[in-house]
């Protein structure tokens, strides 16, 4: 296709082809500039923090309560064997203290969920707030 035709004759139809190498060229360009910018957005200011001594803050511990749930379903109260019935009691129990005691749960792999499940939402519903996982930190293979 010629542009720079001498036929005037001819009837000039809009032209079809986009350059895009200009965009290319901008588009290059801005990378570099990010490129080159990134280190500056992720420096830090160093700082030294001054040092002050003081002592611990002595709060009691809140007390602990383990709540065991073996494969098969049977839930241990601190290793003690307790019936489903009986557990609702025992939350309602723990909640009253002050501190609240923090519910450990720890439920063997092969337990089922809804079991967990139906724990958790006991508790939740007799007023106990804190509720952690217990799990091995060991890998096994």
């Amino acid at each position: 296709m010629a542009f720079g035709a001498f036929n005037h004759h001819r009837n000039p139809g809009p032209m079809a082809d986009i350059n895009v190498t200009p965009m290319v060229d901008v588009m290059l360009v801005l990378l570099v500039i990010f490129i080159l910018a990134a280190p500056m957005f992720t420096g830090s200011v160093q700082l030294e923090l001054p040092k002050a001594q003081a002592p611990a803050a002595q709060t009691a511990p809140a007390a602990t309560v383990t709540l065991s749930i073996d494969g098969k379903g049977k839930i241990f109260w601190n290793n003690d064997p307790v019936e489903r019935d009986a557990l609702e009691s025992r939350l309602v129990e723990a909640a009253r203290l002050d501190p609240q005691p923090e519910l450990q749960l720890r439920a063997d792999k092969d337990t089922r969920y809804e079991i967990v499940a139906q724990v958790m939402a006991a508790a939740q519903s007799n007023g106990l707030t804190k509720l952690g996982f217990v799990t091995d930190p060991k890998e096994k293979k």
